[in-house]
Formats: structure tokens, sequence, C-alpha cells
């Protein structure tokens, strides 16, 4: 049997031999691999500082001055790991493993700073080619601005300046983004040349953003008249809609709400431009969407309320009404008592007077009946409840006997225990009346 343990025990720590050895392998790994990214990044911030300048690389630098503060902690656990004096197993699994911990930490931060960087800087080493593709891509849609101009006035002919403004100004502004693109390609190739690397990233930067904005006013121009007909084509649908729906309208209960969005859908029908008129499609359509829209929810609403009547008002005020009588109940008796009432209670009456107060501010119009009903009804029941706990508070304050133990006579002095926490509560809750002449008089 002594054997066996002893076999088991060798295995386990040859397993355990294996571990460590493993583990201190990954640390060196991973040392070596975060020493190797240190290097490359300061290759790369020096490539970026030196085109984009100082600001635009400030992150970058200040977390390789980090890395390079944490990985010299590193690099001295190693050292304690390899050298000539003796550590435990435990000391160098921990260090081994603080090595790893901080050699990961190194490459994830310098790899997050430098992502960041990374399209500007590839960008700056493309310059060159962006520069060309800017000047290409100008040159192109300069011959697109001219039939943008035409396409406006041809445009203007069948529909409103209000539906145009949209667009018509398109050409002339992408024209002029197109020769301030032109310009600042030269300015970013001038600076480039003349070393001043940063100012000619921001001219690229400048020059690019021009084209792109020039190319998408462009674009609207040549689009625009393809939504328009798309607006037009919609328009007619929503008129035939509209008209069903109004005479549709007519077999739903006729309450005022109906009535003044059949009106209101009826005059947005009326004002659509004769035939032959400049037209706006995307306004027009706008309005009679919105007017369609709110009869068929003035509709919705009718209906309902014809399935579902009102609460008569008389019985609203008479909920009202009795939510206010238990409320003054409520009040006084804890008004009266104050000095024996717990929180649950006053929680509920000020529960009580809050929903009371948001029946006032509901609007003086029909569809407030319903929501008063429950408010009133809800302010009484926790008006109720509130008078119900303030009574067990009560109850359970008032001394038992007054000869008992701890009563009038019982205790030491005669007027400790229940006589103090009596007084207390009298003084707190300035009670009088009855009480107090049963109190004296005993």
């Amino acid at each position: 049997m002594a054997g066996f343990w002893g076999k088991r025990k060798r295995e386990q720590q040859a397993e355990q031999d294996a571990a460590d050895a493993d583990l201190a392998r990954r640390a060196g790994a991973a040392l070596v691999a975060a020493d190797e990214r240190v290097r490359l990044t300061a290759d790369e911030l020096d490539f970026a500082r030196a085109e984009l300048g100082e600001g635009a690389t400030g992150d970058l630098r200040a977390a390789l001055e980090a890395v390079r503060t944490h990985l010299s902690e590193a690099f001295h656990l190693h050292q304690l790991n390899h050298d000539e004096i003796p550590d435990t197993p435990d000391e160098v699994r921990m260090r081994s493993a603080r090595i790893i911990q901080l050699s990961e930490w190194a490459e994830e931060l310098l790899e997050e700073r430098l992502g960041a960087l990374s399209e500007t800087i590839e960008k700056v080493r493309r310059a060159p080619e962006i520069l060309e593709r800017v000047r290409r891509d100008a040159r192109r849609l300069r011959e697109r601005v001219e039939p943008a101009r035409d396409a406006v006035v041809r445009l203007s002919a069948r529909y409103s300046d209000a539906a145009l403004r949209q667009i018509s100004a398109n050409p002339g502004e992408a024209d002029q983004l197109l020769a301030f693109a032109e310009h600042s390609a030269d300015v970013s190739t001038r600076r480039r040349e003349a070393g001043q690397r940063e100012q000619a990233h921001v001219a690229l930067e400048a020059a690019t953003e021009a084209v792109r904005r020039a190319e998408t006013l462009l674009d609207a121009v040549d689009g625009w008249e393809i939504e328009a007909l798309r607006a037009e084509s919609t328009l007619a649908e929503v008129i035939d809609d509209s008209r069903g729906d109004i005479v549709a309208a007519r077999t739903a209960p006729q309450t005022p709400a109906v009535q003044a969005a059949v009106g209101a859908l009826e005059r947005a029908l009326g004002a659509l431009p004769a035939s032959g008129a400049k037209t706006d499609p995307f306004d027009d359509l706008s309005r009679l969407r919105e007017a369609n829209a709110a009869l068929d929810a003035a509709v919705d609403k009718a209906r309902e309320r014809a399935a579902r009547p009102l609460p008569d008002i008389a019985h609203v005020r008479h909920a009202i009404d009795d939510s206010d009588r238990q409320l003054s109940v409520a009040r006084s008796v804890i008004a009266g008592h104050r000095g024996w009432i717990g929180a649950d209670a006053r929680t509920r009456l000020a529960e009580a007077e809050r929903v009371r107060a948001d029946i006032d501010r509901l609007p003086d119009e029909e569809d407030s009946r319903e929501p008063a009903l429950a408010m009133a009804r809800r302010a009484g029941a926790l008006a109720s409840e509130a008078l119900h706990l303030a009574q067990r508070d009560i109850d359970s304050s008032r001394p038992d006997g007054m000869n008992g133990p701890g009563g009038w006579g019982g205790g030491r002095g005669g007027r400790g225990g229940g006589m103090g926490d009596m007084m207390g509560g009298v003084l707190g809750g300035l009670v009088i009346g009855g009480l107090l002449g049963d109190i004296f008089d005993g």
C-alpha cells in the first residue's frame, strides 16, 4: 500500500512539474510577443508622428509609455524566476501568471490604440494614390453638374418651387465643392513636397470629404424625380382611400371628433392642386396622410366608445365625493394621533392625496370620466386602507390597563412604562378630549 501511495504522489508531482513548465513557457512567449509589439508600435508611432503630428498620435504615445513601464515589471519578474536565488514553486507560478497578465494587457492596449490610427496611417501612406483618385473623381463629377442643372430646369416646369427647394441649389453647391476639392488636393501635394506632413494630411481629408459631398448632392438630383413620381403614384392611392374613408365614416357614431376629422380630410382633398398646376407631391401626400390617419383614429375611438358607454357624470361625481369623505376621515384620525401613527398609514394617505390631486388635473371633457372614476375609487380605497392602518397603530399603542405592571400605578416610580408611552403619544399627537379625560379621571 505504501508503494501505491508513493507512486501516486510521484505521478501528481510529475503532472504539477509539467504544468509549471508549460506556464513558464507561456510566460516567456507572451513576454517576447509583447516586447516585439512594443518595437513595431514604436516604428508605427514614429511614422505616424511624422505624417500626422503630435496631436493626432498623443493617445498612442501615452499607451506606449504605459506599456513600457509595466513591461519593465514583467522583465524583472522573469529575471527573478531565472536568477541563482532559489524560489518556491508557488512564487514562480505567481510571477509567471503576472508576466502573462502584463504581456497580454500590453498587446491588447497597443492593438486598440494602433487600430484607432490604422485607417488614418494607411491613408497617409496612400496619399499620392488618394490624391490622384480625388482629382479623377472631381473631373468625373464635373461632367454631371450641367446635366443636373438642366434636370432642375426641366423639373421646375412640373413641380413647385417649394418641392424643388430640396435640390434646386445642389448643382451650384456641387460645382463649388468640386472646385474646393481640386484646390485642397493641390495644397496637399505642395505641403507634402515641403515636408509639412500634418498640413498635407488635413488638406487631403478636406479634398476627400468635398468630393464625397458633391457626389451626394448630384445623386440627390438624379434620384429626386424618381421619388417624386413614386409620391404622385402613392398620392393617387391615398386620395381614393380617403374618399372611401369619408363615406365609411358616415356609418360611424357621429361624435364631434369624427365630424371634425371628416371636415379636415375634406379640406385636405379640396386643397390639392388642380390638374396641370405645379405640385409638391411630397407635401400633398404628407398632409393627406395626416388627415386620413386622424379620421381613422377618430372613427375607431367613436366605435370603441359606442361599445363601451361613458359612466354617468353623476356617478363620477358621487365617487369623487366619496373619496373626499374617506380622505377627510383618514386625515383627521392621523392628524389627531400623530405620535402613534406609523409609516404605512402615512404612506397610504399621501398616495391617496396624490391620486385625488391628479383627478383635478384631468381635462374637462367626456373622455376624462373613465379615468376620473377609476382614480376616485383608487383614492378612496387608499384612504380607507390608511384609516385601517392608522387605527391598528392607535390600538397597538394604547396601554392595556392603568393599574397593571408598567401602567399608571405599576413599574418603578409609578409613572414609568405604559404611562410614559401614553404621554409620548399624547404629546406627540396632541390627543385631546375624552382620552385625556379618561386618563386624569382615572
